[in-house]
């Protein structure tokens, strides 16, 4: 069977990529506004070694994402708003015939991204393929505790890491929109962390 896993190169969407390896073929797909270049994601699959794709998401949902996060004063809406767009994305890709499920590492106690039944049922129905989050049921710690025992990682302000994700081009396209200010006024701080290998 083979599945396409939202990846940023952080350990979430790692350690649900070692999670899936043992039923799944995996194929770790980064979404990309082609804003900032995946290349620290692609370096991740390999260093995991897991094949590597990107797929182009539409720019009309970062404009309007970032409009939201600006109006809102914090990035939830425009976050999952880009996250259920990546999710179709990649359920509807070229690439993705013989696909069987799309995954993500939502993890049980993030706020968001999250995807809720009904969406996750849609994506079923709309693309014949099944919806996994093989983090969904994991808390923080335990999350912590798993990626310590298998992976090498490096973590620090979001601002300082170097990741592939659509949070980091979300952040590029505030300040190009609205200044240098406009993150710190949507984003509260926030560590992140990027997957360097496997131990």
């Amino acid at each position: 069977m083979r599945a396409a896993l939202l990846f940023s190169a952080g350990k979430d969407s790692t350690l649900a990529g070692l999670l899936l390896e043992d039923f799944y073929d995996v194929t770790l797909v980064t979404a990309s506004f082609g804003v900032v270049d995946p290349e620290p994601a692609r370096e991740a699959a390999e260093a995991l070694g897991f094949p590597h794709e990107t797929v182009a998401l539409d720019p009309d949902v970062a404009r309007e994402a970032v409009e939201r996060m600006h109006d809102d004063g914090y990035p939830r809406n425009g976050i999952q708003q880009v996250h259920e767009h990546a999710v179709e994305r990649v359920a509807e890709g070229e690439w993705t015939d013989g696909l069987d499920a799309v995954a993500d590492g939502t993890r049980r106690d993030d706020r968001v991204p999250t995807i809720e039944r009904p969406f996750a049922q849609s994506v079923e129905d709309r693309f014949d393929v099944d919806y996994l989050a093989p983090l969904a049921g994991i808390g923080r710690g335990a999350i912590d505790d798993m990626a310590a025992d298998e992976l090498v990682v490096e973590t620090g302000p979001s601002a300082e890491i170097p990741k592939a994700d659509y949070e980091v081009e979300l952040r590029a396209l505030l300040v190009d929109e609205y200044g240098d200010g406009a993150v710190a006024e949507v984003f509260p701080d926030h560590t992140q962390s990027r997957v360097r290998g496997r131990r």
